[in-house]
């Protein structure tokens, strides 16, 4: 259907310290930026029931995406087909996919610094919620990167951030729905504790 999405998380305690190794890895900086993530579902909850998801997100520019659950699971990596084009206009295309009879679940937010070392791409991602790195590319790249990151493998992470966020979400009994720095804001948690829920061992 559309290209593969191969990548892996990890949670980052220090990130300073990951940030000097990307440098020393001599890989290219993309800079950073604040995302605000929309995401969408009908009213059969056809995404949800497909393991699919529909995202609106703006940063520096605006992208639609169409993410599903390929046919064969693979254990040691998430991986999605994904679909994803430029939008000139955010408030058009919000009109756009409520036309069309989809309704927003969930707005997430983070501020993503990128860089890139061939065809693999490596996120540090600072979520409402704690920090992370993200690598994206083929198997072997990821693999070798996170090593030289200095990432313990079995700690990986497959959870997306919403599937991380709920399970936090129940853990603290929290009441809201968005992932926003606002919402997070006084929120006393230990990420550390929920590590073991989402590592993939």
């Amino acid at each position: 259907m559309g290209t593969l999405e191969i990548e892996v998380k990890f949670f980052l305690p220090d990130m300073d310290t990951v940030r000097d190794r990307l440098q020393q890895a001599g890989v290219e900086s993309h800079g950073r930026f604040f995302e605000h993530n929309t995401c969408f579902e009908n009213a059969a909850r056809d995404l949800h029931r497909n393991e699919s998801l529909l995202r609106l997100r703006k940063d520096n520019k605006t992208t639609l995406t169409y993410k599903t659950k390929p046919a064969v699971h693979d254990a040691d990596f998430k991986v999605f087909e994904e679909l994803e084009v430029a939008v000139s206009d955010h408030a058009t295309m919000l009109k756009i996919l409520q036309a069309l009879g989809f309704h927003r679940t969930q707005v997430y937010e983070k501020y993503r610094e990128t860089f890139s070392i061939g065809a693999t791409e490596l996120c540090m991602d600072s979520m409402p919620f704690g920090n992370f790195l993200e690598i994206e590319g083929e198997k072997d790249s990821i693999r070798r990167l996170a090593q030289q990151m200095g990432m313990q493998w079995p700690r990986r992470i497959l959870f997306n951030y919403r599937a991380m966020f709920d399970v936090i979400k129940q853990q603290l009994n929290l009441p809201f729905n968005d992932i926003t720095f606002d919402n997070f804001h006084g929120v006393d948690m230990d990420l550390d504790d929920l590590m073991p829920r989402f590592e993939a061992g």
